[in-house]
């Protein structure tokens, strides 16, 4: 009887702990970013519409869309959250509070497709004291922004070499697409990482400089750095940047 009641008590545990990061990649607004990520793929596919013959452009909406299916984002995310991050709650507690909160409401607007519309050229640079401005230094050195931004860009950059590398296999593969690859990511963070500071002056600037300060305070801490690095490691998994189609099949398999 207590060995049943101590398996009982062990599930219980496991499933709290899975809960949490179902919770967590809810509560940090990875659903709502996954939405204007399809916003901005869509966006992508049309931009290659009138350069593309039919059939090309059609392998290419069908190859782009069953890459990024909502599902296969989110399961690819998760699994590699889970591996990746030993303990959700911390991350789950700092975005359940009414900063956190507002955080996510912050960084979901900025990608809604109106806001990246209207700022294709560049976010206003806003003035901001001297403090405010190490805040926001600082917190760009904290957190992966750049890092991330580059894999968006990758992820949306590679639709129409993925659908060239089905239709002529061999043309983007093996140990030179990996090195184009890393040249490219290497190049995306640079151009992220010098306007950063006005990005998320920007896109934080509802926040107060009390709040950026415990926002800075979270992101340094052990707890938050081990939150951004899985969050980072995910966003990839997700976007499946670098992988090919019959990579991602085989994935799917597992």
């Amino acid at each position: 009887m207590r060995l049943l009641a101590l398996c009982l008590l062990m599930t219980a545990s496991f499933a709290s702990v899975a809960d949490a990061y179902r919770d967590l990649y809810q509560t940090a607004g990875w659903q709502q970013q996954r939405v204007h990520f399809r916003d901005a793929l869509e966006a992508a596919q049309q931009r290659y519409q009138p350069t593309l013959p039919p059939a090309v452009f059609n392998a290419l909406v069908a190859n782009s869309n069953q890459r990024f299916a909502a599902p296969a984002i989110d399961q690819r995310a998760m699994n590699a959250l889970r591996a990746q991050l030993a303990d959700p709650q911390p991350a789950l507690t700092f975005y359940r509070s009414p900063l956190g909160r507002k955080i996510v409401a912050a960084e979901v607007k900025a990608t809604r497709p109106d806001e990246v519309a209207r700022h294709a050229d560049g976010v206003p640079r806003l003035e901001a004291g001297s403090n405010r401005q190490l805040l926001i230094r600082h917190l760009a050195q904290a957190l992966p922004a750049s890092e991330a931004g580059a894999e968006v860009s990758l992820a949306l950059g590679g639709v129409a070499a993925d659908s060239l590398s089905q239709m002529v296999p061999g043309l983007l593969s093996g140990a030179y697409a990996q090195s184009l690859l890393q040249s490219q990511r290497q190049r995306l963070v640079q151009q992220v990482e010098a306007d950063l500071d006005d990005i998320l002056l920007y896109v934080y600037r509802d926040l107060s400089d009390p709040e950026l300060e415990e926002y800075l305070e979270f992101a340094r801490s052990a707890e938050g750095q081990a939150y951004y690095q899985a969050a980072l490691g995910a966003l990839r998994a997700g976007l499946a940047v670098g992988l090919s189609g019959s990579e991602l099949e085989w994935d799917r398999g597992i």
